[in-house]
């Protein structure tokens, strides 16, 4: 299995650009990895994001990815992964 990796963009929204500080950041992953190892990935660089793990969306290039997805996903050099938490209405 190839274990090369690849930079990507995050993109910060609303309460994650809080926690980071930031709106976007990049990040080097495996080429080949499942969801939820996108988001360890993610988690291992950015801990600050942890309290609000469990209500996060991601999205990579604009179309959202289940975390408990089985199937593996393929990065690309500057793919864009967004990381949206819910949004709270008034």
């Amino acid at each position: 299995m190839e274990s090369a990796e690849v930079e990507v963009r995050l993109l910060f929204f609303a309460k994650s650009r809080e926690l980071v500080g930031r709106k976007e950041d990049t990040i080097k992953l495996p080429i080949h990895l499942l969801p939820a190892g996108l988001w360890e990935g993610i988690l291992a660089k950015h801990p600050c994001l942890q309290p609000i793990s469990d209500n996060i969306t991601i999205a990579l290039n604009q179309e959202y990815i289940a975390r408990e997805e089985t199937e593996p996903i393929v990065l690309k050099e500057g793919d864009e992964i967004a990381i949206i938490p819910p949004l709270s209405g008034g």
